[in-house]
């Protein structure tokens, strides 16, 4: 089955090696110098690309965090001709420095892996400039995206926007009595450059 070619292009454009050394610079009080990996992983390749994603701050990178899987793959409503459905794996720490170390993917399987229902964006494609476009993801309405991590319950909000050269990030933790966000990206985006291309 051949996989439409939007599709095709957010995974190029998502898939790489990234960070936000000049956010973090700028402005060091509520941006953290991180480095963030997308990597391609051979799963769900019958109808969907999938990545894994993790994020290390720059001087810990022995250290990353947030392991998840991403499955990008055609929607059902034309406004929205994209979804990305995370998945979380069972065992985090099994994949912990996967970034850095692709080869700890290569025996990943489905079962491996929590399905996480509420945590689904919709992505569409926005022309930028006159040659260019970037994709914007943002949550199913009246969704929420919410899991069990290390004994707690998690809530985060979700979204990006990618462009060929860049990732902004809207990740953010929710605390669940406030509504209020506690970390991430709480005063505007996580502003990622492309450093490699996957």
């Amino acid at each position: 089955m051949s996989l439409p070619s939007q599709l095709t292009d957010l995974a190029e454009y998502l898939a790489g090696e990234f960070d936000n050394k000049e956010q973090a610079i700028a402005d060091p009080v509520w941006y953290v110098h991180l480095r963030l990996w997308h990597r391609p992983v051979n799963l769900f390749s019958e109808d969907s690309m999938t990545l894994f994603a993790e994020q290390a701050n720059i001087i810990n990178l022995e250290n990353p965090y947030r392991q998840r899987i991403m499955r990008l793959k055609a929607g059902s409503d034309i406004e929205a001709p994209l979804q990305i459905q995370y998945y979380m794996p069972k065992d985090p720490g099994s994949l912990q420095g996967a970034g850095r170390n692709p080869a700890l993917l290569d025996t990943l399987t489905p079962d491996q892996l929590e399905l996480l229902p509420g945590c689904v964006l919709t992505v569409t494609q926005q022309k930028i400039a006159p040659h260019g476009y970037k994709f914007v993801a943002t949550p199913l309405p009246d969704t929420s995206c919410t899991f069990t991590y290390l004994g707690n319950t998690v809530q985060v909000s979700l979204g990006f926007e990618a462009s060929a050269a860049e990732f902004h990030s809207y990740d953010k933790g929710i605390d669940r009595e406030t509504g209020k966000a506690t970390w991430g990206a709480v005063l505007g985006p996580y502003r990622y450059t492309k450093r490699n291309q996957f």
